[in-house]
């Protein structure tokens, strides 16, 4: 999904047919009072052909859920089981989303229109299958952030207010409601694979490998299917890690229901960026153990990755499951550098100074005390601050990092200050709406967020 977005003609194609009837449960979106259209991302609507929609029809079908033409004919609540805070939950499934629709974009990438708050499903248990508002605009800021920071992350493509009064226990209450829609490369997750290895069903297991490698990864099934699809997984979730640690994001969350097959980030809740390179930070206010810390979310993935293996062995003996995922912790580390000099830019050596680099920096950013978003603003190009920062370890960074032939970068980190997303601004923002209706600080974000992309991108 991390590729610039480019025009395209509307495509639909929902090949999610294919895998028949026990995918998911034909649903209606609820019916809301209002529909009031908050954000629409014309900037990604493009790459499906559905920018030149008028408001009214993107309201008809973002808010009303009227059908695509020639799409799915109902929405789809997806059936999955997970793993939650590594206890395993057999009564879960989309709550409170569906799968709305299914199209190729210009680089014929199948791609999924999903949704967050639209209504109940069978799944909802004892919720109401809403989205409040503030929830939707945090959404907005997290994958705008990610999407500039290089992550493969869904796009928040659509926000509607729908007119509701929400009750919650963890912020003011009434609040408003919304209805939120991605777009993102597919909605088949890991809790998918363990239902299916649940119910014991091999013959939908091989259904399932097939859909994902033709029509995700782009291949053609091998010999061995299910090892194929566990070699293209893990590295591409070791890369979804190692973006996060790079960009200082913990996504607060990573049950093995929230892992996207191609290993592509999406599904936001109690996220949080770290302000600085702290392991132990968490996002999420009932993460009393840490599980999910910032500095344990690679481990969070090769665990839930090792779920997939199981799930897989219905198919597939162990041996090729376990050789693939013994790659991870190589695979995980060689993207993390990658990513490191990147945001850094600084041309990788291609030898052992480029991992001694990525560890001086750590070490540096936790004796310094120098915040995430200053430290790569800062030093970004090769570039040192003289005088601003002491200490035994930041000197061994300085002098590493002074090793490193680095490109001439444009202008934008002379004349910006470091653009981060800190709770203090994300609470700023929703202020704003909430007290004021005021949405100003909001899209003033977004085009700050938008233009601090462009600069990281132009090398």
């Amino acid at each position: 999904m991390n590729v610039n977005p480019s025009p395209a003609p509307y495509r639909a194609d929902p090949k999610i047919a294919s895998l028949g009837d026990k995918i998911g449960d034909p649903v209606r979106a609820a019916n809301f009072p209002a529909t009031i259209l908050r954000y629409r991302n014309d900037r990604w609507a493009a790459t499906v052909g559905l920018d030149k929609l008028s408001d009214t029809e993107w309201l008809d079908h973002f808010g009303r859920f009227k059908p695509l033409p020639d799409n799915l004919p109902q929405p789809l609540a997806l059936r999955y089981h997970g793993h939650q805070f590594r206890v395993y939950n057999p009564e879960i499934g989309d709550g409170r989303g569906f799968l709305f629709a299914q199209l190729r974009d210009h680089a014929g990438r199948l791609l999924d229109l999903g949704t967050k708050g639209s209504g109940t499903t069978p799944y909802s248990r004892q919720g109401d299958g809403r989205l409040t508002l503030k929830g939707a605009v945090r959404e907005i800021l997290a994958t705008e952030m990610l999407e500039a920071l290089g992550v493969e992350t869904s796009k928040t493509f659509s926000v509607i207010e729908t007119g509701e009064e929400l009750f919650r226990n963890d912020e003011p209450s009434p609040t408003r409601s919304a209805v939120l829609v991605r777009l993102n490369h597919s909605h088949i997750r890991i809790g998918t694979f363990q239902r299916i290895a649940f119910e014991d069903d091999a013959e939908r297991m091989h259904a399932l490998v097939d859909y994902v490698l033709r029509n995700l990864y782009g291949v053609e099934p091998a010999e061995n299917p299910a090892a194929q699809l566990m070699r293209l997984a893990v590295p591409r979730i070791a890369d979804q890690a190692a973006a996060f640690m790079v960009a200082g994001f913990v996504h607060g969350v990573l049950n093995s229901d929230n892992i996207n097959i191609t290993g592509e980030s999406f599904d936001y809740g109690p996220w949080r960026f770290n302000p600085t390179w702290n392991p132990n930070f968490t996002a999420a206010y009932f993460d009393q153990n840490g599980l999910y810390a910032f500095g344990r979310q690679p481990e969070a993935m090769h665990w839930n990755l090792a779920q997939l293996a199981i799930s897989l062995r219905l198919i597939c003996d162990s041996p090729p499951l376990v050789e693939a995922l013994e790659g991870y912790p190589q695979l995980f580390q060689s993207a993390l550098v990658r990513r490191f000099l990147w945001r850094l830019a600084v041309q990788s050596r291609g030898d052992e100074s480029d991992r001694a680099l990525v560890e001086a920096s750590e070490r540096a950013m936790i004796d310094a005390e120098i915040p995430i978003a200053d430290f790569f603003h800062q030093h970004r190009g090769g570039q040192i601050p003289k005088g601003r920062y002491q200490g035994e370890r930041y000197a061994i960074f300085a002098d590493l990092l002074g090793g490193y032939a680095a490109p001439v970068e444009p202008d934008y980190w002379q004349s910006h200050k470091p653009c981060s997303m800190l709770i203090d601004e994300v609470e700023s923002i929703w202020a704003a709406i909430a007290e004021r209706d005021d949405w100003s600080l909001l899209h003033r974000k977004i085009g700050e967020v938008r233009a601090f992309g462009a600069a990281l991108r132009a090398r």
